[in-house]
């Protein structure tokens, strides 16, 4: 009987094979991940050596060599599914070119990748097809969007490449705002209310105190410390990347700022964050966390914050950003107590989830019941006008339509 597994000498020679494989990291390369010529050239060799059992062999045999971020996997996973094509895109294929009625059912949302991967792959076809010819219409544009408005309000998990690229210079280019808090030290100021004897003194040894003159001082204004609790477990995938490089925006900008991630275990990403290059930074960060794309254990990470982070990063009218969906895989015992201690221990708690894109969000999952009575703002966090509404508030009063309360009050109804 003739071996399962493909003559190396066959795949390389009369075979596609090869060349199928080549392609396809074209198209991941163009996707936006990071494929070079040694990967897979790799690729290549480990199916030759691991052969081809089946489609799931197959795609983690090509999984395991090309991909080495977390957050390149929804890509590769789409890539997959519409390179090597599947049974559903054929479907899509035969359904294109069949005579069949209007398809009037409720259209799902687009996948996590779909449009970058799609793009990547067809861009050479795209570009061979003839200019077409577009008639020149006079249209009235004063009521309508412009592409940095359509994509101020796109969602996160549906951009495509350039989109994300454009996302990350908007993201970078934020400006926070100019938030101060008075604290309790003191600093020399010739307006101020406040006599300054030890400046007196001083001034007056100078002279040999045949000169007295009156110093003042006013209290010290620093911009308050920025924490970050930031979830990376599965159901968050899709905004993990754009979460940090708004962390890593946040880090070049202001001096306080504590970066932290969690999924099933809690990470201090402050110092990986403070690297100039934000791939640099994202590249470190990748290294030192252990569970992307897990589970999430919020009642479990925030007592592990309480208990060995709050007293050294909390102080001075700290702003706590959280930002998670709430879906707690555990038990919820205790996670209402951790989440008071953490509101005593901050100024403001802020609460980012995406979830809140979804227009029928309701609160009725038992970990966003549980946390929401003891945060200050429940904030949207899946686009850029989301973001840029978040840094534009953090020196204003909480707005009414932020306010946790009103969630509260729907999910008190709806249970009533």
């Amino acid at each position: 009987m003739k071996s399962p597994r493909p003559d190396p000498a066959e795949a390389t020679q009369d075979g596609r094979l090869a060349d199928n494989i080549v392609y396809f990291a074209r198209t991941l390369r163009k996707a936006g991940m990071r494929v070079g010529p040694a990967s897979v050239k790799d690729a290549i060799e480990a199916v030759l050596a691991a052969g081809i059992g089946s489609r799931d062999d197959f795609y983690w045999t090509l999984h395991a060599v090309l991909v080495s971020r977390h957050e390149d996997h929804p890509v590769f996973d789409e890539a997959f599914r519409l390179f090597w094509k599947s049974r559903e895109l054929i479907e899509k294929m035969l359904a294109m070119f069949s005579p069949v009625a209007l398809d009037t059912s409720e259209k799902q949302k687009p996948r996590a990748a779909e449009t970058r991967v799609s793009q990547a792959m067809f861009e050479g076809h795209q570009k061979n097809q003839p200019a077409k010819e577009i008639p020149e219409i006079e249209v009235d544009a004063r009521f309508t969007f412009s592409g940095n408005e359509v994509l101020r309000g796109k969602d996160f998990a549906q951009m495509n490449a350039a989109e994300l690229a454009e996302a990350k210079q908007a993201i970078a280019a934020l400006r926070l705002p100019f938030d101060m808090v008075r604290t309790r030290r003191f600093r020399a100021d010739a307006q101020g209310r406040r006599i300054d004897p030890r400046a007196m003194m001083r001034s007056a040894a100078r002279t040999g105190g045949a000169l007295i003159l009156p110093k003042f001082r006013s209290a010290r204004e620093v911009h308050p410390p920025l924490v970050v609790l930031a979830d990376i477990s599965g159901s968050m995938s899709q905004y993990t990347r754009i979460f940090l490089h708004f962390l890593h925006a946040l880090t070049e900008k202001r001096r306080r700022v504590h970066a932290f991630v969690f999924g099933t275990r809690l990470t201090n990403l402050t110092r990986q964050m403070r690297h100039r290059d934000p791939d640099a930074a994202l590249a470190e960060s990748s290294a030192t966390v252990k569970d992307w794309s897990g589970g999430t254990r919020i009642g479990d990470t925030l007592t592990e914050f309480n208990r060995l982070w709050s007293r050294r990063v909390l102080g001075q009218g700290a702003v706590v950003l959280l930002i998670t969906d709430g879906l707690e895989r555990d038990e919820i015992a205790g996670l209402s107590e951790e989440m008071e201690r953490l509101h005593k221990s901050c100024r403001r708690l802020i609460w980012l989830n995406p979830l809140l894109r979804f227009d029928g969000f309701e609160a009725r999952a038992r970990g966003v019941k549980a946390m929401l009575p003891h945060v200050d703002e429940f904030r949207p966090v899946h686009n850029l006008e989301a973001l840029a509404d978040l840094c534009a508030s953090l020196d204003q009063r909480p707005a009414a339509s932020v306010d946790p309360r009103r969630w509260l009050r729907a999910g008190d109804r709806h249970a009533a």
